[in-house]
């Protein structure tokens, strides 16, 4: 459940829970701009900085961030990206957050943004991204102690905040502030509110040289200090294996190879960063392989464990979100509609009091009108995933690729790649790598490259990794757009059924189609490669998306049912307007655990040689989460996720 908020006469927010004000008198913004922005240095201290990570304990209703994104914003010398990466136990509630914020004129259109995105805050790492994912918020839900020790972030700028230490010591405590100290470089400044002598002497103790500053009014001094140890810091336990050898806050030149979901992603979060990207791709058009499916669902994974892939679901649902609102076309290339899964082995999959907590705001049982609406039986067991809809993934290619920094580079179909020396005075052992066609010839060099090709990656990967080929067939027709769907929704489940799509291309906002489609699929036939599929395995495909469609959806099974029985059974279709069920295929691939893999080959042996493939048939959930891990891990930033799910992608664990 969220925190729960007592708001006192004058308007101050009050926590039962600690028995204290959650801002000074004068309404915490003078604190948010005087004791931490300026007690940081900032906006001077980041100018002409690519990127700038403030950490802050205790986010509350989020000031401190409103109030560091408003002066990023005002800053013309402003860095490239800011990272605010901030611990909460007790996240508030969403309307008790907006009531907060917009309290402040100036401070309401950030805070309607953060609203926005303010749910499904379960235990664990949020990444939430405004600013066209120039300004990233990482909330690490849970014990702040815990959550800087496991994820680990550097930090330019600390917010020491939080409740008094006399109500809540645990937040100001040695074991708190040494895994405040391990996340901070040398010359990383620090701020807080408080003089308290044990929270002084602490900060001394982990390396700190600490001074106390005149206050802001109630207070009549405030602290600050520089992280500047005496002796030689440990070198910091990377989150990664390899995070030390390979990441740089300054960005480079890079060639991905592929162009679907997984490489546009990739050249579009490292753009966004600073870097020229070449995407190079054998095909003509982007998207000309798996991502050119009509349009798909993305949805979160359940698991009565709730395991790795969903949590690594949720993540990518987020991301994908994010993505598609800044980028597409609402109704038209992508709808945040929800998705039905019907769980056809009567197994609800939710855990155990899910619904009283934040992950309702992700997946509930059904409500009985959201299965009426489907067709199902009172009995059926299904779940509603709120937080999930369909996407066009060839339209959102298009539109990462777009992103200023991506040069994208068709017909180039790079049958090998070389390492050549790139020494200079500053790192006489560099390396760059070339991409040769099959006649040897240098298709482009740089020395970052990122192998995202899909079913293709195996080869240039020298069969590394048994990455397993993966062919995916659907059914799918058009109909007028005035006609109403065969669904109100997506599902899933059994199959998974898409009930309208726009047709055609969006370029132009605000364009509408005169045709709408639908989609059925799809099957997962492993080391089935070829291409185009046989007359008979399509017709085999289309009965088993028919078969699948008559369980998962009863109702649209019988509106489509003309349009199958024309395919299936060959029926005339010369003199009725009964149009037969279309056919698309195309193959992925999967790693053995069927969980992408993203980060470098060989950290040591190939320096620069990176991956993020092996989407298998999740990849428009996970794929625009993988492109930003890559990115994250290549630029020294906070990761997007939980440590422990970045290791279930990571390379390292091939």
């Amino acid at each position: 459940m969220s925190e729960p908020i007592d708001w006192l006469p004058d308007g101050t927010p009050y926590s039962p829970r600690f028995g204290d004000r959650y801002h000074s008198e004068n309404g915490g913004l003078d604190q948010a701009r005087r004791v931490f922005l300026q007690g940081c240095g900032l906006p001077a201290a980041w100018a002409g900085q690519p990127q700038w990570r403030v950490l802050e304990t205790g986010f509350g209703f989020g000031l401190n961030f409103l109030v560091t994104w408003a002066a990023w914003r005002a800053d013309a010398h402003r860095p490239r990206l800011l990272h605010f990466i901030s611990t909460e136990a007790w996240p508030v509630n969403a309307a008790d957050l907006l009531r907060a914020t917009t309290a402040h004129a100036e401070l309401a259109p950030l805070a309607e943004q953060l609203h926005a995105q303010w749910w499904g805050l379960l235990p664990g790492v949020h990444r939430l991204a405004f600013e066209d994912g120039r300004v990233l918020l990482t909330l690490y839900v849970g014990d702040a102690q815990e959550m800087l020790r496991q994820q680990a972030p550097t930090a330019d700028s600390v917010y020491l905040d939080g409740f008094s230490p006399s109500v809540n010591p645990e937040i100001w405590s040695a074991h708190t502030l040494k895994a405040v100290a391990r996340c901070c470089r040398r010359g990383t400044q620090l701020a807080t509110w408080t003089i308290a002598r044990a929270v002084r002497d602490t900060l001394s103790e982990c390396g700190f040289e600490v001074q106390r500053v005149p206050g802001v009014p109630p207070k009549r001094d405030n602290l600050h200090a520089t992280y500047n140890p005496r002796w030689e810091p440990r070198a910091r336990t990377a989150t990664l294996p390899d995070a030390a050898q390979h990441a740089t806050a300054q960005p480079q030149q890079c060639i991905v190879i592929g162009g679907g979901l997984a490489g546009a992603a990739t050249a579009a979060s490292l753009a966004r960063r600073g870097w020229q990207v070449q995407v190079l791709d054998q095909a003509s058009e982007p998207a000309a392989g798996a991502s050119g499916l009509p349009a798909g669902v993305f949805a979160p994974h359940v698991s009565p464990d709730d395991a790795v892939l969903s949590r690594l679901s949720r993540c990518g649902v987020r991301t994908t979100l994010q993505q598609a609102q800044q980028r597409l076309q609402a109704g038209q290339d992508w709808g945040a509609t929800g998705v039905l899964e019907h769980r056809t082995d009567g197994s609800p999959g939710l855990p155990a009091d899910w619904n009283k907590g934040p992950g309702a705001d992700w997946s509930t049982l059904a409500p009985p009108d959201a299965r009426e609406q489907a067709g199902l039986p009172p009995d059926a067991v299904a779940c509603w995933h709120a937080q999930a809809g369909w996407i066009r993934p060839a339209q959102m290619v298009r539109a990462l690729l777009r992103e200023s920094g991506v040069t994208w580079r068709g017909q180039c179909q790079v049958a090998s790649l070389r390492p050549v020396p790139a020494a200079s005075a500053a790192n006489p052992a560099a390396t760059e790598w070339q991409a040769l066609d099959a006649q040897g010839d240098v298709l482009a060099q740089a020395p970052v490259v990122v192998i995202a090709a899909g079913a293709g990656s195996h080869t240039l990967l020298s069969d590394r990794w048994p990455l397993q080929p993966v062919r995916g067939q659907v059914s799918w027709g058009h109909y007028a757009a005035h006609l109403p769907p065969p669904a109100p929704f997506p599902a899933n489940g059994h199959g998974n059924l898409v009930p309208s799509f726009g047709l055609g291309s969006t370029d132009q906002p605000g364009g509408e189609a005169t045709e709408r489609g639908w989609i059925m699929g799809s099957t997962f036939e492993r080391d089935v490669t070829a291409l185009p599929a046989s007359a008979t395995d399509q017709q085999a495909a289309h009965q088993s998306h028919w078969d699948k469609l008559q369980t998962l959806l009863p109702t649209a099974a019988r509106q489509l049912q003309p349009s199958f029985d024309a395919r299936l059974i060959g029926e005339d279709t010369a003199h009725t307007t009964t149009a037969k069920v279309e056919h698309w295929a195309a193959v992925r691939c999967t790693a053995p655990d069927r969980l992408p893999i993203v980060g470098p080959v060989h950290a040591l042996a190939l320096p620069g040689l990176w991956v993020c493939t092996a989407m298998g048939a999740r990849g428009l959930t996970l794929a625009l989460l993988c492109g930003e891990l890559l990115a994250a891990r290549l630029n020294a930033e906070p990761l997007p996720l939980d440590a422990k799910l970045a290791r279930a992608l990571s390379s390292e664990r091939m």
